[in-house]
């Protein structure tokens, strides 16, 4: 019998695969095809301060191995997640989720954290430093260690429960800003984010989304995301959750191989509803076909 179990900052999962933010709602939907209760965790939909109504659409391409998405964070705001959305989650799913917060000021970041920090149904925050710094021209905190680092210190202040940072792909050197974010006190890293892509429609001449470019997800990524994963293991102390291109059980061991502890599935929930069920359910055999017993033995043991 194999054992999937892996812990995440002292938070035991039963296994590693976690949808991630962004594609899988606060679970409503998910738990109509099943139950949602077998994922190791999920991140819900990146919440920001106030609530957004996102970008103009349309706001989605599709891609070769992939898709474009620039839906600007639409969510109802952190009040309204706590009031509504958290009540209605702990109906259906009885597992500690994880908080994806976004913010466009250092201030936001420490607002929406602290609040949700005394959600007893959040079990991880999932900090997002991939959204436009409003103070500094629109540059992304995710884009200069120093930044980073002073979101990291912000929410750390005012939370209790580990924080994990979310570091955009779409930087020179991953690695000298998780370190600046393991240095400010973070307690893990999540890692990548989407890389920023663009589709033009040659008939029409122009873009094929609104904002003109947005991030690009989806399996073409994959190798991206497990360089990356596989840096920041290396010459970081604190666990990482791997996020990037993945589609099934191979790729969740080739990713915690790489140094993931965990691993969230994206884009593949948007083409399949139930691919993190099927990933879930192929993993114990991928696993005795790979003669791993237990998962947690696997994790980093590439050097």
């Amino acid at each position: 019998m194999v054992d999937t179990k892996v812990v995440l900052s002292g938070l035991t999962l039963d296994n590693p695969v976690i949808p991630a933010s962004g594609t899988f709602g606060f679970g409503q939907e998910f738990a109509e095809f099943y139950d949602i209760n077998i994922l190791g965790s999920f991140s819900f939909k990146g919440t920001t301060r106030d609530a957004r109504f996102g970008n103009p659409t349309p706001r989605i391409a599709e891609c070769r191995e992939g898709m474009i998405n620039a839906v600007g964070l639409q969510n109802p705001g952190v009040d309204h997640v706590i009031a509504h959305e958290l009540p209605a989650l702990k109906k259906i799913f009885h597992k500690p989720v994880i908080a994806n917060i976004s913010g466009f000021s250092i201030d936001d970041y420490a607002y929406s954290c602290e609040k949700i920090d005394k959600e007893e149904q959040v079990g991880l925050i999932e900090v997002n430093i991939s959204c436009p710094n409003v103070h500094h021209g629109g540059m992304s905190f995710g884009t200069q260690p120093e930044m980073a680092a002073e979101v990291t210190r912000a929410v750390k202040q005012v939370t209790t429960k580990p924080v994990y940072m979310k570091l955009s792909p779409n930087v020179t050197d991953i690695v000298a800003i998780a370190r600046a974010c393991e240095e400010a006190g973070a307690d893990g890293i999540c890692l990548i984010n989407t890389m920023l892509g663009m589709r033009i429609d040659t008939m029409r001449r122009r873009p094929v989304i609104a904002n003109k470019m947005g991030g690009f997800s989806g399996a073409a990524i994959f190798p991206v995301a497990v360089r990356m994963v596989y840096q920041v293991a290396q010459a970081c102390k604190i666990p990482v959750i791997g996020c990037g291109g993945v589609q099934t059980a191979h790729d969740v061991i080739e990713m915690m191989m790489a140094g993931a502890t965990a691993v969230e599935v994206g884009a593949a929930n948007l083409v399949n509803p139930y691919a993190c069920k099927e990933i879930i359910e192929a993993l114990p055999a991928e696993m005795e076909r790979l003669r791993i017993e237990k998962l947690s033995d696997i994790i980093g043991i590439v050097k």
